[in-house]
């Protein structure tokens, strides 16, 4: 798992697609479902790690683009 790409696909074969409209909240979304699955034993430790991982740096990115739009 490399990509935010690769977390919705992950996601979506246990049939989730998550599309807020807003970019942060669509991430931060696919964290607390990560969170579940990984708390339901149905992810591996590795893959939910790589996925928070991935998540909260872009987060993270998408805040500071925010921040700097203004």
């Amino acid at each position: 798992m490399k990509t935010i790409y690769d977390i919705q696909q992950l996601l979506k074969k246990f049939g989730t697609i998550i599309y807020i409209g807003d970019r942060i909240a669509d991430l931060e979304m696919m964290e607390s479902e990560i969170k579940e699955l990984y708390k339901s034993q149905l992810i591996e430790t590795r893959d939910f790690q790589t996925a928070l991982l991935l998540l909260r740096h872009q987060i993270q990115v998408e805040k500071d683009k925010r921040e700097n739009s203004y």
